[in-house]
């Protein structure tokens, strides 16, 4: 038993520090979850910087075009009209391999690659490969004026309602997947594409 006042010094001591440690502990509860929050906020920005459309004037961006990520599932059922107002649809190009071109008349970096889309398509076009330029939301004049400016040869779609970028689950314009002659899709890109990367991994798919 303890009579001094020391004694009663040590005892309200440890009653502080008993409190202090029990504050603690609530603030640690309350902030810890902030921790993986911020993490998933910067994985999701480092993501996102990831898929950076290349910028016009970028001449890194536009000699090195984003890579093609190597995918492999059967394609989407995806039906639309043309700037005849005919129907087509993706099945109606299965004995050809296809780049189903997602983009916009108001897109600059879709702006930048159609020259190299059009001049790829026009080269294999012979060998059995076509490109499907699928405009979101844009009017038909519109789009068609678009196409009659930079003569393009290949199929241009009206997707008023965004039907393509749901089937394909990719909302980022510039985007394109590339389907093979068995219907499955092979590539997909988010993001200008060059001449190099078309060479690189579609030319193969042509010649198989």
């Amino acid at each position: 038993m303890c009579l001094s006042s020391p004694c009663g010094t040590v005892v309200k001591i440890g009653v502080v520090m008993s409190k202090s440690k029990k504050k603690y502990r609530r603030k640690q509860k309350k902030t810890f979850p902030v921790i993986p929050v911020a993490v998933g906020a910067l994985l999701i920005l480092f993501a996102i910087l990831a898929m950076r459309s290349p910028q016009p004037g970028d001449n890194a961006a536009l000699t090195n075009s984003v890579v093609p990520i190597k995918v492999n599932y059967v394609a989407p059922e995806l039906s639309l009209q043309n700037l005849n107002g005919e129907t087509e649809a993706l099945n109606d190009y299965r004995d050809k391999v296809v780049l189903v071109n997602n983009w916009a008349t108001w897109c600059p970096p879709c702006k930048a690659e159609m020259p190299t889309l059009i001049a790829y398509h026009n080269e294999h076009n012979i060998d059995g490969f076509s490109v499907i330029a699928v405009e979101a939301g844009e009017p038909a004049d519109v789009v068609s004026q678009f196409a009659t400016s930079y003569k393009m040869s290949f199929p241009v779609w009206l997707d008023p309602n965004g039907d393509s970028l749901r089937a394909f689950g990719n909302g980022t314009l510039p985007n394109s997947y590339v389907i093979d002659r068995s219907g499955t899709v092979r590539y997909a890109w988010t993001g200008e594409i060059s001449k190099e990367m078309l060479e690189k991994y579609v030319t193969p798919l042509i010649v198989e």
